[in-house]
């Protein structure tokens, strides 16, 4: 069976493989190999490091740097952009999807914003 082990539990005439939710990982897993290449996450991912952000670093420069540390603009853009692709258009509702969902946690890198940060986000015009 190639390179994986299985390991096989009998019970009462049946063959499973074992369950095993609560192995250990040797490694940390990286949020790469969880999506398969041409994924739409990866797609936005390209497509929003190659948007001029420059008008939303300068609203931050703006202010007087007080308050809790924003999070990263591409990061935000990248999330509001696939959740608006996939119908998810509450910040609440992104916010669990950053928990639940490997397509969101992958272009969150594996943060997870308040939902108030919509709230935020819309008054930078």
């Amino acid at each position: 069976m190639g390179s994986r082990f299985c390991f096989y539990v009998r019970a009462m005439g049946q063959n499973f493989i074992a369950d095993r939710v609560n192995q250990t990982l040797l490694f940390p897993p990286s949020l790469h190999d969880w999506l398969p290449e041409g994924h739409l996450a990866r797609f936005l991912l390209d497509v929003v490091s190659a948007l001029d952000l420059s008008a939303i670093y300068k609203s931050y420069r703006d202010k007087d740097g007080r308050g809790q540390a924003a999070y990263a603009p591409e990061m935000m853009v990248r999330l509001l952009l696939y959740g608006y692709a996939r119908g998810v258009y509450s910040s609440r509702k992104i916010q669990t999807r950053t928990f639940e969902d490997v397509a969101f946690r992958y272009l969150s890198g594996d943060q997870h914003p308040d939902h108030a940060w919509r709230i935020q986000a819309g008054a930078i015009r």
